[in-house]
């Protein structure tokens, strides 16, 4: 029995009761829905290079979470259509007969949020959990652990080259908790650290005069909390694995590519 792209987004929806969401970026971004799917390549950010090893594994469909070009809402960046980079992915798009979805609102709207749950499994934390928030994880840890141990953890379990942290590196901690993407703004982030009580934050990305600069000042008085800052993709691959890991459970006959972005923000 034949599988369409319809198929796959009704069955990644269904699990949750998400039905239709009312505002969301959630759609079709090129292709059909009524297309026939042979292979599925999954993502965190459908970039030039992913779309070219998606082609080269035999996907057809591709389930990316952030945007195809380069606007959260897709409504395009003024004049890039005219721009030659525009123009050459939307050519290979069409060249390799894809159909990509954008999967973003969904998942964050899964109970619990399935890219934080996919962070804290990464991070083999889910022992640890105490509560998950709908933005976000709190775990509380069975023995305190400085700072700097956890970001060499965090390190080698997500293969990250470095991390960036505001705080006291020697400081210990053991309540920590966890928001991913770009949920490191002070309006979240930082009632996250008061309300829970938190030694450290853990986050993909935020303003950086927002709260790091909260952190930074408590470090001033002599507080304890501190804050890693993961990069947005780091925080959230982990989630797009996991997607991964139920479309093989859902069409165990279609192949299911994990294919992760390349870093693209390098330190010199």
């Amino acid at each position: 029995m034949n599988v369409t792209v319809q198929d796959v987004i009704d069955r990644l929806t269904e699990p949750a009761g998400q039905g239709h969401f009312e505002s969301t970026v959630d759609r079709v971004v090129a292709g059909s829905a009524d297309a026939i799917v042979h292979g599925i390549a999954v993502t965190f950010a459908a970039s030039h290079s992913v779309l070219q090893r998606a082609i080269h594994a035999g996907a057809n469909l591709v389930i990316t979470h952030e945007g195809v070009f380069y606007s959260h809402h897709e409504d395009g960046v003024e004049g890039m259509q005219a721009s030659a980079v525009h123009q050459d992915k939307i050519d290979l798009i069409q060249s390799g007969n894809l159909t990509i979805y954008r999967f973003h609102d969904a998942p964050h709207r899964y109970v619990p949020d399935m890219i934080t749950q996919g962070l804290v499994q990464a991070l083999d934390w889910e022992p640890y959990i105490d509560k998950y928030l709908p933005t976000a994880a709190v775990v509380t840890l069975p023995g305190e652990m400085t700072v700097q141990d956890i970001a060499e953890d965090i390190k080698r379990k997500l293969n990250l080259p470095y991390l960036r942290y505001i705080g006291n590196q020697r400081g210990t901690c053991s309540r920590i908790g966890i928001t991913v993407g770009y949920r490191g703004g002070g309006t979240h982030a930082i009632p996250l650290c008061v309300n829970e009580r938190l030694d450290l934050l853990i986050a993909g990305e935020g303003p950086e005069w927002e709260t790091p600069e909260y952190i930074g000042d408590a470090a001033a008085q002599g507080r304890n909390p501190s804050m890693l800052l993961l990069g947005h993709a780091a925080s959230e691959e982990p989630g797009m694995v996991c997607v991964a890991e139920r479309l093989r459970e859902f069409f165990p006959k279609i192949p299911v590519h994990d294919i992760p972005s390349v870093p693209l923000i390098q330190v010199i």
